[in-house]
């Protein structure tokens, strides 16, 4: 049953470390002159009124991008990312938050091309209304997003980063997650993958990261943020991951500035934390994107 609606969810701390890693690999790509795509196979509303009912039921905003706002002493990576999340509020009050299409659309040149997948019926809707004006750089698809990164790859240019965020609603999530990126690989194996996924007591979530870090990629980048214990009774999300395939050689040390940061500023008690490890053939990674 398809019942997820990220609009609950939007601008909390999985969002900050999600988009912050989705912006720093669009601006990888963008160093070169070469035209490159962003393929986001789960891509929501696309932009979320943070004073709406849903955003407001939970405010989980109020806990990510909210203790950010106002925080003068934002490292780089971090401060590209909130100027971004500004642009949606001119009058520096935080009342709207780009989803990861605006945020990638935000970050690319006129030869880049924004492909969109989501299924979800109302956020569909949502999606093209947000993106009526972009014209032909982006293209939204109301289907499956595993199926749509299939059909897509390999992208014409030969450079690409694809963003898979699952809702992971149900436990055949995970496998779904892990056969998409074993499929996308067989036919684009130099893309740039950005998995993320939830902190959860759950088996299948502490397993997927590990899974994902033996399938034969050139290198991997495993970055996770926590911002409190795990809750006693097993329900919750007490932080968030991203496992980058292929991952470009400027993104450690962006992520190196800004996790620990986050980890001390997205804190509510003592089991916040960050995890940041890769391994990458070195020669290769100076070689892509």
């Amino acid at each position: 049953m398809l019942s997820y609606r990220h609009a609950f969810h939007a601008g909390n701390h999985a969002d900050v470390l999600k988009h912050l890693i989705l912006v720093q690999l669009a601006r990888h790509l963008g160093r070169k002159g070469k035209p490159f795509w962003v393929i986001d196979t789960h891509a929501g509303a696309g932009i979320y009124d943070l004073d709406a009912p849903y955003a407001r039921k939970l405010a989980e905003y109020k806990g990510g991008i909210g203790r950010l706002w106002t925080r003068p002493d934002l490292p780089a990576p971090v401060a590209d990312y909130v100027d971004l999340v500004r642009r949606l509020n001119p009058d520096g009050r935080l009342r709207k938050y780009p989803g990861s299409p605006l945020l990638a659309l935000w970050t690319m040149r006129k030869q880049d091309r924004l492909r969109l997948f989501e299924l979800h019926s109302s956020d569909a809707r949502l999606l093209r209304e947000n993106f009526r004006d972009a014209g032909k750089q982006v293209i939204i698809a109301d289907t499956d997003g595993f199926a749509g990164l299939r059909a897509l790859l390999p992208p014409p240019p030969r450079r690409a980063v694809a963003l898979i965020d699952s809702s992971y609603e149900e436990k055949q999530d995970y496998g779904r997650v892990l056969q998409a990126i074993k499929d996308a690989l067989a036919r684009f194996p130099d893309g740039i993958y950005a998995v993320w996924y939830p902190r959860l007591t759950r088996l299948e979530a502490s397993e997927l990261p590990r899974r994902l870090k033996r399938l034969p990629v050139k290198g991997w980048l495993h970055a996770a943020l926590s911002v409190r214990e795990p809750a006693g009774d097993g329900f919750g999300m007490c932080g968030s991951g991203v496992v980058v395939l292929n991952p470009p050689w400027t993104l450690r040390d962006a992520l190196a500035d800004a996790l620990p940061f986050l980890a001390e500023a997205l804190r509510e008690d003592a089991g916040a934390g960050f995890t940041l490890d890769q391994k990458t053939d070195e020669l290769a990674a100076l070689r892509a994107g």
